[in-house]
Parts: C-alpha cells; sequence; structure tokens
C-alpha cells in the first residue's frame, strides 16, 4: 500500500497491510533545532512515516466586504489567515517584555474594542489576556465578528501539489488570533477555563448563548469545505478532556455542540477526528457516541492524561479508527532504541487487532533523539498484520 492508502484503510477502521505510524503537528522548533530546518514532507520521507500534510487555507466572505488582515499571508499550513471588516478590525503592537515576545492584539468594533495578549517562546505560544472579560463581549461576537470561509481552490491546489504522499489535513476553524477547533475549546481560550467552569454552574445559560456563537460560526466555516479535498478534519480539543472537565459537562455543554459540527462536516462528505489531549477514559463512550470516525490522542499518564489502549481498544475500537497513544516524552528521548521498540511493539500489540489504529506520538513534540526517532518508523513498519 501507498502512505495514503494505509492511512485511509485505517480511518476507515480496515486492516492495512502493516501498522500506520506517522506523527501529530511537527513543531518549528524541532525541524529547526534537530532537523536543520527541513521542511514536513521532508521529515517524513527521512524517516519513512506516513505522512500528513495539513491546510488551514481560508478566504474572507467578499461579498459582506471582508478581508485578510494584511500582515498575515495563506500559507497553506498550521498558521492560518485571519478576517478582517470594517466592524471587526484587528489591530496589534508589540509589548516590552524581556522574556518573551508580546503581542497585544485590539480587536476594533463599532461598540467597542475588545483585547487580549499573547506571549510567545521559540516552542510555543499562549494567552495571557482573554479576550471576553464581559459576558457582554459575546454579543460583539454574533454581532460583528466575520465567519471564515475555507479556501477550496487553495486546499485542492495542495492536495494536489502533494499527491498520493499521504493525506490532507485540516480542522474546524479556531477563533481568528488564537483559538481552537471545538466549541468549548474556543469558549475556554476566549474566557479562560477555571472561569468558564464555574459559569456552568452559575450562569449555564450564557454558556449555552456563548457555544451556541460558536457554532454557528463554526457550521457556516463548514459548509464552505464542500468540495475541498480533506481527507479529515480535526475537531476538540484538551479543554474538554475528563483530566479538566467532568463527565456531567462533557454531555450538557460539550457533546451537544461538537457532535452538530461532527454531522455538518459528515453532511458534505468529510471525516472528522476527535482530539483530545489529556484525560479520554471516563468519555471514551461518549466521545465516540458523537460518531466521529476517529479519536486521538489516547495520552499515557506520564504526559498528563490516562490512556490505556488496550483498554480503550476493547470499549471503541469497533467503532472509531484509534489514533496516538505512544509515549514521546519517554521513548523519544532518554532511552535507548531498544526500549523505543518495545513500547512501538506493545502499542500495536494492546489496539492493532483488527485494523483501525494509527501509532503516533500523544500530541506533538519539541525535542527528540533522532537515533529513537528512527527506531519508532523502523520498528512500525515491521508491524504487519498477519
Amino acid at each position: 500500500m501507498t502512505s495514503r492508502e494505509r492511512l485511509l484503510t485505517a480511518l476507515g477502521r480496515g486492516v492495512p497491510d502493516r501498522l500506520p505510524v506517522t506523527t501529530h503537528h511537527l513543531m518549528p522548533f524541532f525541524l529547526d533545532k534537530y532537523m536543520n530546518g527541513i521542511s514536513e514532507l521532508e521529515f517524513f520521507d527521512y524517516f519513512e512515516l506516513d505522512a500528513i500534510r495539513w491546510v488551514t487555507a481560508r478566504k474572507p466572505d467578499a461579498t459582506k466586504g471582508d478581508y485578510l488582515y494584511p500582515a498575515r499571508s495563506n500559507t497553506g499550513g498550521l498558521e492560518p489567515n485571519w478576517i478582517c471588516s470594517d466592524d471587526w478590525r484587528i489591530e496589534a503592537r508589540s509589548l516590552d517584555d524581556t522574556e518573551h515576545r508580546t503581542t497585544r492584539y485590539d480587536v476594533v468594533t463599532p461598540k467597542r474594542t475588545l483585547t487580549t495578549v499573547l506571549r510567545s517562546s521559540d516552542q510555543t505560544t499562549w494567552v495571557t489576556e482573554r479576550l471576553i472579560k464581559e459576558k457582554t463581549d459575546i454579543d460583539l461576537i454574533e454581532r460583528y465578528a466575520p465567519a471564515p470561509l475555507c479556501d477550496v481552490d487553495e486546499v485542492n491546489r495542495q492536495a494536489e501539489l502533494f499527491g498520493g504522499g499521504g493525506i490532507i489535513r485540516g480542522a474546524v476553524p479556531g477563533f481568528d488570533i488564537y483559538g481552537q477547533p471545538g466549541c468549548w475549546q474556543d469558549a475556554a481560550v476566549l474566557f479562560g477555563i477555571e472561569k468558564l467552569i464555574m459559569e456552568t454552574f452559575y450562569d449555564p445559560g450564557w454558556i449555552n448563548s456563548f457555544l451556541d456563537i460558536l457554532l454557528r460560526r463554526k457550521k457556516k466555516t463548514i459548509e464552505s469545505m464542500r468540495g475541498a479535498r480533506f481527507d479529515i478534519l480535526e475537531l476538540g480539543g484538551g479543554d474538554a478532556s475528563s483530566t479538566v472537565i467532568s463527565p456531567g459537562i462533557f454531555d450538557k455543554f460539550v457533546a451537544p455542540c461538537d457532535a452538530e459540527l461532527i454531522e455538518a462536516a459528515h453532511g458534505i462528505g468529510h471525516r472528522v477526528v476527535y482530539h483530545t489531549c489529556g484525560g479520554m477514559m471516563p468519555l471514551l463512550e461518549r466521545i465516540a457516541e458523537m460518531n466521529p470516525d476517529a479519536m486521538e490522542t489516547f495520552t499515557p499518564g506520564s504526559l498528563g492524561g490516562d490512556a490505556d489502549l488496550k483498554a480503550a481498544k476493547n470499549r471503541i475500537g469497533d467503532k472509531v479508527c484509534m489514533i496516538g497513544g505512544f509515549d514521546q516524552h519517554r521513548h523519544f528521548v532518554g532511552c535507548s532504541p531498544e526500549e523505543t521498540r518495545e513500547a512501538v511493539r506493545r502499542c500495536f500489540e494492546d489496539a492493532g487487532d483488527g485494523g483501525g489504529f494509527i501509532l503516533a506520538p500523544s500530541d506533538h513534540f519539541f525535542d527528540a533523539d533522532i537515533k529513537l526517532l528512527k527506531a519508532f518508523a523502523e520498528e512500525a513498519r515491521s508491524c504487519v498484520y498477519g
């Protein structure tokens, strides 16, 4: 099989010729520090992994006068362009910070200006000031925030260039500047997860209104993905994991919105992978009942999760493709190649039976020993179905 055939077979819960093996997001920090700045596709070729090409091409709704944020461009990778309008204007300025790169973003609307602050290291970016500070701020999002549309032509151009070397992966869009694919996860980024959890008890009606605003924006973008050659779309996020929220909150606030997004994606022919980078075990059946095509990341306890691959396979392996499960913290650094190979083999033994499993690190990584990455890839390629 080609890498594309192998990955698609597993996503369909079929049995490929061997264990598909890939990775999640490749961090520029890792590629620059350890791989002399090679491209993502060169990385996949070097380690003979089954390749994934991430495409996040967006465009403005020209019929409404929307336009691209001028300081960014559509790279086709993980950094999407942002959408502005005369009523939703994004302005950025750098702040003095001796430790990290810090940027303040003002979102100017006819009513008032919303602000958020992001800090960045060489590895990653995080939010230090939330965009939504008052409950009435969500009214500004509902009234003025433009919804990004999918640039179908750009997605298909990227797919044509990629050819049959692997699959094209996209995502349900997170909120511009900084966001997450799932409705609950986007709300957590915009408002703060602790405050969001508290308001599920104090003001659940407001939470539902907030989530509904985000849901309607995301559904509009999903509908614009009709005809785009995505092989799978990512939904979800770590703020909906069982190490962050209770199953009760998941049932009441997360599942209804995200299940509707999955249904919308299926309605235009797209597969969905539900991403839970945290605890999953108490939520396995709940997530599977939302009808995604695949679930990830099956993060082990050493990385802040709780995944038991064998138990998960027994419980939901007949319903979804499972992606992830590998402990990159323990087996990409600080161990022997033999230990890495043993870890790969355990994953295959625990979750590979009957197909429908794609081996990958449990989310992204910043540091890795090259010889251990080679052992990871080589051992996975030797895991052949009988």
